[in-house]
């Protein structure tokens, strides 16, 4: 890596040769065009074009994984289509350490190209520039352990259910009973934001008054993560809004505002950002097409979250528990020496998913959430998320999750309802 170019790496499917498609990304993305034009001189080029830095070919297949490619006008018979890896660089001069320009560079009309049947931006590296003009998270994993008051184990969440509906007569003893039970962490649904049925500001009220005086009982002020989504006025405001209430943590979805709200809101705020990835699925599912998680999290973590959902283990989402492990990883390499989020575990989660995040990852640093393996435990709140923690122990210990039940019945009722799934 160098500090005055980005470094873009590519899986990419097409009909033509690699270096062929390769260059037709870089030109596509830079200086180039589909015929020369009068200003597209030698020194320009050399100047402003992107490079193609190194190509790592793979399989290549029978048919195309995207509709819409082309083969040369020259092939003969069926077409082959090539797969490999491609690392193309940028310089930083012509968009300077902007992140909606960057996005603009590496992952912008190269999705629409005739030459491409597949392409999937997997990884960047990014010169120090970036660091200079984003400072990143404002709290990240220490400043949330500290706000959360839990050190030593994961930060225990769950979400409000139903995702929406609830009027707030509905919504404080949920409230309530959530902080009453001892949970480190209660976030909003992604689909919460200021329904009429519950706005943001009675809802933000009504939550801390419920929070706080449950920490009267517990000793423990619950981290609420209130769902700000909407235009960037009214982010600023409600964050504020949680802020005077004394509330701890906002949630924003960013795919929804986009980068460059979610940066601003990073230089105004004064609370953890809690950053839901809706819509990931959309750039990520398929396997030949938009961008890996890798190089996802890394614009999220620029911009400034301090927490990045990252799916979960043995989910009802797409993604397996391989992948999900590598984005737990992701969110805590290092990045500049630091800009490191606390990745936000979800879906079908209880309390014996800690044996497997934790023998792959190795990792306490996580905000493990749980909806119906808390909320639907055999005895209730409590023990749900007392379960939780045991399930914990019991993964940090190394100890097998039955034996450590035998004598915890909140793990062993767990167990029993959730494991036999």
């Amino acid at each position: 890596m160098t500090d005055d170019r980005v470094v873009a790496a590519y899986l990419i499917e097409t009909p033509h040769s690699l270096e062929h498609a390769a260059e037709v990304i870089a030109g596509e993305q830079s200086s180039g065009t589909f015929v020369s034009v009068p200003g597209e001189t030698v020194e320009l080029k050399e100047r402003y074009g992107a490079r193609v830095e190194r190509i790592e070919p793979r399989e290549s297949v029978a048919a195309p994984s995207l509709p819409g490619s082309k083969p040369p006008r020259s092939a003969a018979g069926a077409p082959s289509y090539r797969r490999g890896i491609v690392h193309i660089s940028f310089p930083l001069h012509n968009f300077g350490p902007s992140l909606p320009a960057l996005m603009s560079t590496v992952a912008g009309n190269l999705y629409e190209l005739q030459e491409l049947s597949g392409v999937r931006l997997l990884d960047l590296e990014l010169p120090a520039a970036f660091a200079q003009r984003y400072p990143g998270p404002g709290f990240g994993i220490d400043g949330t352990r500290r706000l959360a008051q839990v050190e030593g184990r994961p930060v225990i969440g769950t979400i409000i259910k139903p995702s929406v509906g609830l009027a707030l007569d509905e919504f404080a003893p949920l409230v309530r009973d959530l902080a009453l039970a001892g949970l480190d962490f209660i976030k909003d649904d992604e689909l919460n934001a200021d329904g009429p049925y519950a706005p943001l500001a009675e809802r933000v009220g009504v939550a801390m008054y419920e929070i706080e005086r449950a920490a009267d009982h517990t000793g423990r002020k619950a981290m609420y993560a209130f769902n700000i989504t909407g235009d960037i006025d009214h982010m600023l405001r409600s964050h504020d809004l949680v802020r005077d209430a004394g509330g701890t943590c906002v949630m924003v979805n960013v795919n929804c505002v986009g980068l460059a709200a979610v940066a601003h809101l990073r230089r105004h705020c004064e609370l953890p950002i809690h950053g839901h990835r809706a819509w990931f699925g959309a750039m990520a599912r398929d396997p030949m097409l938009g961008m890996g998680f890798t190089a996802f999290q890394k614009f999220w973590r620029l911009a400034g979250v301090d927490h990045l959902h990252v799916g979960g283990y043995g989910s009802k989402f797409y993604e397996s528990d391989e992948e999900v492990g590598r984005s737990i990883r992701d969110c805590l390499a290092p990045m500049f020496g630091g800009y490191r989020v606390m990745p936000a575990i979800s879906s079908a989660q209880w309390a014996g998913s800690a044996m497997d995040i934790y023998s792959t990852t190795g990792t306490m640093d996580v905000v493990h959430l749980a909806g119906g393996g808390i909320i639907a435990h055999p005895g209730g709140t409590a023990a749900g998320v007392r379960s939780m923690q045991q399930g914990w122990e019991a993964a940090v210990a190394g100890v097998p999750l039955a034996e450590y039940a035998a004598t915890r019945p909140e793990l062993k009722a767990a167990i029993d309802k959730f494991g036999k799934r």
